[in-house]
């Protein structure tokens, strides 16, 4: 296995009667990469985080998890640690009591301080003594992940950790994640949220029915080779559109703003907008926003998974 993988994955599968969850699965993951998880309901992604946390096999195919190859028993190396379906919680226990249990749990021998540095880590240290069963849906994603970083975990598996999230918990969870890659960690983050996805991942893998349809960097979503719709906001809306409707592939597009005349939306390739752009500069119009309406991972997704959602 090459070193710096600490996931590789060939032709994984898993079915649970006659329903295939996982169906030729290919995955690698480099070492300290944080590497998006996207797909529909259904589509296996928890299927996998499963594989890769141990809490089930895989029926064929090749699985090795930080250089270890990951055979029948329910097992994967040291390093690994996260949660699917939510982090399993003690409601009556304290933030401070259920780290405790957890490390007593699994007979670590941890500096005593540890568990209040990875509660402050997720921003934890205020509640750190108040009982699980008072804690908000993103409270307990939070206490979730410190759980998970008692280990100091090399791969960190996690399934919808922004759930609940307000910001300042979601900058916390981000700022964890980042820094945790940052010293060499990787993380495999699956989320229906893609700001978040965007935000955090170098890479992501989109599933459909059990099956990869992308796998790689997010600048190959980056619509060089579809078109998006893209908002524009500049000093003068009507100026703007007459060069965007003068520009070789641009189209415009009034159904996404129709009742806001300062707006301008756009179809394009890549291409075709930086020339519209530097004609917008070129006629003396100042560009004061320029977005796209759907995200390039968000309309990625849609197109990739779509066509094998209407044909199931």
């Amino acid at each position: 296995m090459d070193a710096l993988l600490a996931i590789r994955a060939r032709g994984i599968t898993k079915c649970f009667g006659d329903v295939v969850a996982l169906d030729g699965i290919d995955l690698d993951v480099p070492q300290g990469q944080i590497h998006g998880l996207v797909g529909p309901n259904g589509a296996g992604k928890t299927t996998l985080l499963g594989l890769l946390l141990g809490l089930a096999v895989a029926d064929s195919g090749r699985l090795e998890v930080l250089g270890t190859p990951v055979g029948p028993a329910l097992a994967v190396p040291d390093g690994v640690a996260g949660f699917v379906d939510g982090p399993g919680l003690y409601p009556s226990l304290t933030a401070r009591q259920n780290l405790a249990a957890l490390v007593a749990l699994r007979g670590r021998d941890l500096p005593a301080t540890w568990i209040d540095d990875v509660l402050g880590q997720v921003g934890l240290t205020d509640v750190a003594d108040d009982r699980a069963s008072g804690f908000s849906l993103g409270m307990r994603q939070r206490l979730g992940l410190a759980a998970a970083l008692l280990t100091k975990p090399r791969l960190l598996v996690l399934d919808e950790p922004s759930n609940g999230l307000d910001p300042a918990g979601k900058k916390h969870v981000h700022n964890v994640l980042t820094r945790l890659a940052a010293d060499g960690t990787s993380v495999v983050l699956s989320s229906h949220r893609m700001d978040d996805l965007e935000a955090l991942c170098s890479e992501v893998t989109i599933v459909a029915t059990g099956r990869v349809v992308f796998s790689g960097p997010l600048s190959k979503l980056a619509a060089e080779n579809r078109e998006l719709d893209y908002r524009l906001l500049t000093s003068d809306p009507q100026a703007a559109r007459r060069l965007a409707v003068d520009t070789a592939g641009v189209h415009v597009v009034d159904a996404w703003a129709p009742h806001d005349a300062e707006v301008l939306v756009v179809r394009a390739l890549v291409p075709a907008l930086d020339e519209l752009v530097v004609r917008l500069v070129h006629a003396g119009i100042a560009l004061r926003e320029l977005a796209p309406v759907v995200s390039p991972l968000e309309a990625a997704f849609l197109a990739l998974t779509e066509p094998q959602e209407a044909n199931r």
